[in-house]
């Protein structure tokens, strides 16, 4: 997939609109998707979590903790589909 985010606003109850770069968008629970334990405890705090931010160097949202959530992930939850297999691939 690989699609970067371009938009994103904090709503209540932890979720999420999302925009992608190629207009699929949508709200994503992230209640559903995390534990808010580690990297993501801070995000327990609805006030702290509305700070959340694009990072426009990866596509993706962060907030200030380092917690950051896959594209990829996000993407696949919105549009209901599957999440790729990516596989390397190894030269001989």
């Amino acid at each position: 997939m690989l699609k970067d985010i371009i938009v994103v606003k904090p709503r209540e109850n932890y979720q999420l609109y999302i925009s992608f770069e190629d207009r699929l968008e949508g709200i994503v629970d992230t209640s559903k998707l995390i534990q808010f334990t580690g990297v993501f405890a801070a995000l327990q705090d609805e006030k702290y979590f509305a700070q959340v931010e694009l990072n426009h160097e990866v596509g993706t949202i962060q907030w200030r903790s380092g917690a950051d959530l896959d594209p990829d992930v996000l993407y696949a939850v919105i549009s209901n589909q599957p999440i790729p297999n990516y596989k390397l691939s190894r030269s001989a």
